[in-house]
């Protein structure tokens, strides 16, 4: 065997390397990014967005007419999904109605 027969089986075998490589690559699905999609049905509105303790995605319900949000989790150690917090909205909107309004400007 000479030094030309052993280039060529480097080069061949370097080639078949990153051959497999690229293919592996290029098959792997993409990320599935969810941030910010919203939807409405109803008196719901359903969003996503990330946790404030953690990175993990959290799924936000807001019940409109109950005036409460809450927050679901999924939980991989048990395999479902939690309830993380749950808000009740009204105590602070009716205390965003009964704040003194700014007087008008300009002439009556």
């Amino acid at each position: 065997m000479d030094s030309r027969d052993f280039t060529i089986g480097i080069l061949a075998t370097t080639a078949t390397i990153l051959l497999v490589g690229v293919l592996l690559i290029s098959t792997r699905p993409a990320p599935v990014l969810a941030a910010g999609m919203t939807q409405t049905l109803g008196d719901y509105v359903i969003t996503v967005g990330v946790g404030l303790q953690n990175d993990q995605d959290v799924v936000y319900i807001l019940d409109a007419q109950e005036q409460k949000v809450a927050g679901y989790q999924f939980n991989p150690g048990r395999k479902e999904i939690e309830l993380r917090a749950g808000i009740d909205l009204a105590p602070a909107l009716e205390s965003q109605n009964k704040a003194p309004q700014p007087g008008r400007r300009g002439r009556p």
